[in-house]
């Protein structure tokens, strides 16, 4: 191999590790984005099922029988 074509694979190889790193360091990025999304998405189903156990829980008996209400006084 000629001077030449030994500087262009060193080029192409440098070139390639370079891409890698920025490959590796977009991925680690990510991994963290998602595992923060993860940890928000979890919170919000812990309140959800709050909620849902509340709505579950939560007296009927507090609102009247609109047949006993009496009507309102523009009637």
């Amino acid at each position: 191999m000629n001077e030449k074509t030994i500087t262009q694979l060193q080029k192409r190889v440098e070139d390639l590790e370079c891409q890698l790193a920025f490959q590796e360091q977009t991925i680690d990025e990510l991994n963290e984005a998602l595992a923060q999304q993860q940890l928000v998405i979890s919170k919000m189903q812990d309140q959800m099922k709050y909620v849902v156990g509340k709505m579950k829980n939560m007296d009927s008996s507090n609102l009247a029988d609109p047949a006993n209400e009496t009507p309102p006084p523009h009637y």
